[in-house]
């Protein structure tokens, strides 16, 4: 299985050559700022799958904690990845070309959600990380 991906203007692009591993929705205050919204989903993906195909002299990255980047386009500031110490492990799956095949399995850092926002599915929620876990 192969996944596709663009940002909003189209000018950067990408391709994950494998599927997609884990999903969630998180909640933490830097996810919401960075994406406008009540929460942000990330798909985590293996390293090595990952590759861009266009408009990589685009992509901007802003270290939101020690050796973690989101990634986004410059043109159009869409938010397109993840990495850790400059591996891609992450991508937003609202930027992916269709059907990722995969949906989120929870919801994480509510206990610093939006105060007007509620949960209204059957995901498990964590108040941070899940136990065991690390997936975005």
């Amino acid at each position: 299985m192969s996944v596709a991906g663009s940002c909003l203007c189209q000018s950067v692009r990408y391709e994950i050559d494998g599927e997609l591993l884990d999903a969630g929705n998180c909640h933490c205050s830097m996810c919401r700022k960075l994406h406008g919204a009540a929460f942000a989903t990330y798909a985590t993906v293996s390293p090595e799958s990952f590759r861009w195909t266009s408009g990589e002299d685009l992509v901007t990255a802003f270290e939101s904690s020690p050796g973690q980047e989101r990634l986004f386009c410059a043109k159009c500031g869409s938010s397109l990845a993840g990495s850790t110490e400059g591996r891609i492990d992450a991508v937003t799956p609202g930027t992916i070309d269709g059907d990722p095949g995969i949906r989120p399995r929870s919801h994480i850092f509510v206990g610093s959600k939006a105060e007007w926002h509620e949960i209204n599915d059957d995901l498990p929620c964590f108040d941070e990380w899940p136990p065991g876990d690390g997936w975005a």
